[in-house]
């Protein structure tokens, strides 16, 4: 691994480390696109922390973003952000599992 992507790496993993954005992000890759104020109703935010944490996912590549109008749309920019999702809740539901079993 090169120094790029290590530092890459861990601004994406800052990125996904806050509690607010990883269920802003879960509800746009579980709904599709979506407009700032579904994402801030369904995450329980305000339409102005949705806005801030939306536009350091955008910075990070994690969504993109369409206008129509005065309203702005968000859907899910790395097909990989899903997957890594569920590789990491699979493994805490394991995990959960395993300390339960004991």
């Amino acid at each position: 691994m090169q120094d790029w992507e290590i530092e890459a790496a861990a601004q994406r993993f800052a990125l996904l480390a806050d509690p607010t954005r990883l269920r802003i992000l879960h509800t746009v890759v579980e709904r599709g696109e979506i407009s700032v104020g579904d994402i801030a109703a369904a995450t329980g935010t305000s339409r102005f922390n949705a806005s801030a944490h939306l536009g350091r996912l955008a910075l990070g590549g994690l969504v993109e973003r369409r206008r129509q109008g005065s309203t702005v749309y968000y859907r899910a920019g790395d097909a990989s952000v899903p997957r890594i999702c569920e590789i990491v809740c699979a493994s805490l539901r394991a995990r959960r599992a395993a300390a339960a079993a004991v």
